[in-house]
């Protein structure tokens, strides 16, 4: 019986699980998602594709050389979104808690349910209800924590489960690459390589001030992570409809170069906030107050994105559009609204992947010193 009990829902290779479902002859292809330019990314690819080396983020030139045979699929975000909402139902119908992590990731709160139900009966049954309901693969891991149910999850994928049971976590996760562990990326996996630390065994063993002292606070984090320690709670999932910034001017201006100016800032802002919570919008508005207070809107629905420079450029147009009056202006704004969970930036097909480094690269920089350590040029 778990004392606390967590499970954590995945769907498989999700965006290519859909084009699955829509076309049933590229089952066993090793399929591609994203850009078909010459300098586009894969956003994500099959199981099939997986086995030739191909990963997300990789360039799909490169892509191609490993896998010659691939099919690129360009992506449709508004199949996926439809997917992602249906599973949520699902979900929410049946679970006491639960939290939407992102666009195919789940965790479920079922403490207190192993005396009643038996947590991993009623989370198989969800899981056969999801898979007849949507047709959609789908794994999970159930534990006493997050970070032990998504270990679970992938080591169960594709289209599996996994239980580890009460007491057994540090036993479960000590035969496991480092870099099993979430948050370890591909930087801080290489620095421990180079410490000899390539297993969770041995992560665990080192003492967490040697880690501090190696990785800052993060250090404490991998030796909490490598002996199963995860305090994190599930958050009662709740859908955020918009995002939005506006600017009152202490003065009315005309200043068209400074308002376009400010609307670049706002919107990179958004765009970042909509990167760093895992979001994806659909819709941008801009709101014009002049001088005598009459006030105006203008929407462009968009394929899903997060990318500044497409938001950018909308937000722009509109700007241009919406100002006819040649007034004034005492207020402007920016609303993102459509919002849905995606971890992947599935609108980035066309860009360049030395775009997305930039951009990752600039998101970095603002979590660690803040929202306004970096930002163009010509909005300082």
């Amino acid at each position: 019986m778990f004392r606390r009990a967590v499970l954590h829902l995945d769907l498989d290779a999700f965006f290519v699980s859909v084009e699955v479902l829509k076309n049933s002859s590229l089952k066993g292809l090793p399929l591609i998602i994203g850009g078909k330019s010459q300098r586009g990314v894969v956003a994500a690819c099959s199981y099939e594709a997986r086995h030739f080396g191909v990963h997300s983020a990789m360039p799909v030139k490169q892509a191609l050389r490993l896998c010659p045979q691939a099919v690129i699929l360009r992506g449709d975000m508004d199949s996926y979104s439809m997917y992602s909402g249906m599973v949520t139902e699902i979900i929410e119908e049946d679970a006491p808690v639960f939290e939407k992590a992102s666009v195919d990731e789940f965790y479920l709160d079922l403490t207190g349910m192993d005396k009643y139900f038996g947590c991993y009966q009623w989370s198989t049954d969800l899981r056969h209800r999801i898979i007849r309901e949507t047709g959609l693969p789908i794994s999970f891991g159930l534990s006493i924590n997050k970070l032990v149910s998504k270990v679970g999850t992938g080591e169960a994928k594709p289209n599996g489960t996994r239980q580890i049971p009460n007491g057994t976590e540090r036993d479960f996760l000590a035969p496991l690459s480092t870099k099993k562990i979430p948050g370890i990326g591909k930087e801080t996996y290489k620095k421990l390589s180079f410490m000899g630390v390539r297993k969770i065994k041995v992560l665990r063993e080192i003492p967490s001030e040697l880690l501090e002292r190696e990785f800052g606070k993060m250090g404490r984090t991998l030796w909490e992570s490598a002996n199963g320690i995860d305090r994190r709670q599930v958050v009662p999932y709740t859908e955020q409809k918009s995002m939005s910034k506006e600017r009152t001017f202490i003065q009315d201006t005309l200043d068209l170069k400074f308002i376009r100016n400010l609307l670049i800032k706002m919107v990179d802002e958004l765009s970042f906030d909509l990167r760093d919570s895992t979001r994806l919008t659909s819709c941008v508005t801009i709101k014009i107050r002049y001088a005598d207070f009459n006030t105006y809107t203008k929407q462009r629905r968009i394929s899903y994105t997060a990318n500044n420079r497409i938001l950018v450029h909308h937000a722009l147009e509109l700007f241009d559009q919406l100002y006819e009056r040649r007034q004034l202006i005492r207020l402007v704004g920016v609303k993102f609204s459509g919002l849905v969970y995606g971890k992947y930036q599935i609108s980035l097909f066309d860009d360049t992947i030395e775009e997305i480094a930039l951009l990752q690269q600039m998101d970095r920089i603002r979590r660690r010193f803040g929202k306004d350590a970096i930002g163009r040029a010509s909005t300082i």
